[in-house]
């Protein structure tokens, strides 16, 4: 399989236009690899976002330069990790909800502790668990060539994704911005 790291160009985009593009992208972090099968975008002016109510030192990635990753805690128990999308300033970001393992699964599995693999990877929170994205990863520039990257290997995005309204959303939940592959 040839994979191609996409490059921080491909991220220059608003969080709607851009989140159905990363359906079947492969999200790689370190030995363990995931297609990307379900994604939520988030705006600034979207009263669910993180950065609508302004930039705080939680949020601050999301104000960077597009390409990077924002990870943030949830529940007291979850991390979960957004891709930095659009023009420097404009906080925005697509929520990447769920991958299917195309590699590292044993290890997968193992993060996961035993999960059954229908549930393993399908939401943000399992998704960081077993592929250990945390707290640590936040601000990871998903560009430069580290362990964490999203790449394309030759699968275009669905023709027509699946959309649905965003998953535990209050504000803004008649916005029809979750894709699914």
């Amino acid at each position: 399989m040839t994979e191609r790291r996409l490059e921080r160009a491909f991220y220059g985009h608003g969080s709607v236009e851009l989140a159905p593009q990363l359906l079947n992208k492969v999200l790689v972090a370190g030995p363990c690899a995931g297609r990307i099968v379900e994604v939520e975008a988030y705006r600034s002016d979207d009263p669910a976002s993180h950065s609508y109510r302004g930039r705080t030192n939680r949020n601050a990635v999301m104000f960077g330069p597009a390409g990077h990753l924002y990870v943030y805690f949830t529940y007291g128990m979850h991390y979960c990790s957004n891709v930095v999308v659009a023009s420097e300033g404009d906080a925005q970001a697509v929520l990447l909800r769920a991958v299917v393992p195309i590699r590292g699964i044993e290890l997968m599995r193992e993060r996961r502790g035993g999960r059954p693999d229908a549930i393993l990877t399908n939401g943000p929170g399992k998704l960081c668990q077993a592929m250990a994205i945390g707290r640590l990863h936040d601000g990871a520039d998903l560009c430069a060539g580290g362990e964490l990257a999203i790449v394309d290997d030759g699968v275009p995005p669905p023709d027509a994704p699946h959309i649905t309204p965003r998953i535990g959303i209050r504000v803004a939940a008649e916005r029809p911005w979750r894709w699914l592959a």
